[in-house]
Order: C-alpha cells, then sequence, then structure tokens
C-alpha cells in the first residue's frame, strides 16, 4: 500500500489476519497481524502466536489500540533493546494504524545483523505485511432512524446522499423506515437538515447516540 494513500484524518486497520515470511542472512523473520479490539484481545493473539511458535528464538511484538492510536506497547523479547518492539511499533504508527496487533517470529539462522541489520529487518518484517493487502479505514458513525412518506423520499435520500455511510435496512409498510449511518464529523449537517425537515412535517427521525467504528 502506497503511503500516500492514507489520509491523515483516518485511521486503518486489517480484516484478518495475515502474515508474510522473510529471509535475512538465513534468519527467518514470521509476521503475523490480526485486528484486535481490546488490550485483552492483543494480549491473547500475542500469547497465542508465541505458544504456536515457541521453538523460536524470538517473539517480538506490539499493539495499537483507541479511536486515536493512543494506547500503545511492545516488547523486544530478548533481543537488543529497541531493535525490535519499537521499529514494529514505529512501522504500524507510520500506516496510521490502529486496533492493531503485530508478532515477528524470528528463527536466527547463525548469523549476527547487528542493531542497524536488526531494525531494518523487523520494520520490513512488518512493513511487507502490512502492504501485501489494502488496509481498511475506520470510520465512526452514528446510527439514524428516519420514518419518511413515499412522497418525500426521493428528496430526502437525495438530501442526505454524500454524508451517508452506508443503509443498513429499509423497511416498507405506510411509511418508509431507514436505519442509516452517518459519519460522525457529518451528523450535525444532518441532524440540522433533518431537524427541518421533522419541524415541517416531513419525516420523523430518532438517532442512537453511541458511535461504531465500522469498515470503510
Amino acid at each position: 500500500m502506497n503511503e500516500d494513500m492514507l489520509d491523515e484524518n483516518y485511521f486503518y486497520s486489517i480484516e484478518h489476519r495475515r502474515a508474510t515470511t522473510i529471509k535475512i542472512k538465513r534468519s527467518i523473520f514470521i509476521c503475523t497481524l490480526e485486528y484486535v479490539g481490546s488490550i485483552e484481545k492483543a494480549k491473547n493473539f500475542i500469547s497465542r502466536i508465541s505458544k504456536e511458535n515457541k521453538t523460536a528464538t524470538h517473539n517480538c511484538w506490539a499493539y495499537i489500540l483507541g479511536e486515536k492510536g493512543d494506547i500503545f506497547h511492545c516488547s523486544d523479547a530478548g533481543e537488543p533493546s529497541g531493535t525490535a518492539g519499537k521499529p514494529m511499533l514505529n512501522t504500524m504508527q507510520s500506516h496510521g494504524m490502529t486496533n492493531i496487533a503485530a508478532v515477528v517470529t524470528r528463527h536466527f539462522g547463525g548469523v549476527k545483523l547487528g542493531v542497524r541489520g536488526l531494525i531494518e529487518a523487523y520494520c520490513a518484517s512488518v512493513k511487507n505485511t502490512i502492504e501485501l493487502k489494502k488496509l481498511k479505514k475506520l470510520i465512526r458513525t452514528v446510527t439514524i432512524l428516519i420514518e419518511v412518506s413515499y412522497g418525500f423520499n426521493d428528496t430526502l435520500l437525495n438530501q442526505i446522499k454524500n454524508y451517508l455511510s452506508r443503509i443498513k435496512d429499509t423497511t416498507y409498510t405506510d411509511k418508509i423506515v431507514h436505519t442509516v449511518e452517518i459519519e460522525l464529523k457529518n451528523f450535525a449537517k444532518v441532524d440540522r437538515l433533518l431537524s427541518e425537515y421533522q419541524s415541517r412535517g416531513k419525516l420523523k427521525f430518532s438517532r442512537i447516540p453511541k458511535a461504531n467504528k465500522i469498515p470503510a
């Protein structure tokens, strides 16, 4: 993934576990990435991968959590201080990631890489895995229920289409009821618009105040 494509106003993660393997001077580096939604899930993932690779020389790790990527931790797991966990963490942060955990499993090949070599190897291992597939943009949304007449439905949808993240559900009875998700940053505009239409008797709406995070 080209970092130039990243929008600095958003954070990114992955949908499914991904892994890559690289060989550097006979050492094997296996990076595994997984989406995690909590510290507990991050720790469970790290523990699971480490147990699966308990014969490896090192299982270094890093994770990032929080809506702003402000919760993070990493470990060199026996490698020289600052040569593994921190480079892994920095690589994920440079891609604007959160809700993500990484484990890089190293099988030592008998040739020492030195401090600079280790930093470059762990960075490359994580970078290759991140860029294996396109990342998912994380979007905070508000869910709104809108009840509208058949005659006003097209006007409504035309007015809010540029703000929609998605229409989750629509039911048809004597009225049309849409369950829609609006990106949180756009909600104030949509709220004003819907409030005006509601005051004119064109529709009724209510919202679920809890913001969600969904893949774009």
